[in-house]
């Protein structure tokens, strides 16, 4: 299997439910480094996973709605503790839509899966992998 990653960040707020989070329940910053790690199973006809310029581009803009926002205060995450684990799998639905719909290109149809990696730390992080 071969891959292809791309690396950004965001900064967000938020809080969390529950006495499992301590202080975390209170409202807190966040910054993440997050990773998307694009799989397939042969390079495509240019001898890549994929555009690694347009994967970057890609998962700027899927970020770009999240940066810089109070999670707790966003609509699509009223109910829902936004942990770790949560974004990570809420960040890769977004760019698996955008992935089908054709904006990683046309050599992105066969790409087997795709994986998002949230670092809250250098030794701390939580992710979320499935095929598309």
């Amino acid at each position: 299997m071969f891959s292809l990653s791309v690396r950004d960040q965001i900064l967000i707020a938020h809080s969390l439910k529950g006495e499992l989070f301590g202080p975390a329940q209170r409202l807190h910053g966040a910054t993440y480094v997050v990773d998307l790690e694009l799989r397939r199973e042969q390079l495509d006809p240019n001898g890549v996973v994929a555009d690694i310029s347009r994967a970057g581009e890609l998962l700027r803009e899927v970020l770009a709605v999240l940066n810089y926002r109070n999670l707790d205060e966003e609509p699509a995450f009223r109910g829902h503790n936004t942990t770790t684990e949560f974004l990570a799998r809420n960040i890769w639905e977004r760019l698996a839509a955008e992935i089908r719909a054709g904006h990683l290109g046309v050599a992105a149809d066969d790409l087997a899966s795709l994986r998002v990696s949230l670092h809250e730390s250098p030794s701390a992080w939580a992710g979320y992998e499935a095929a598309l």
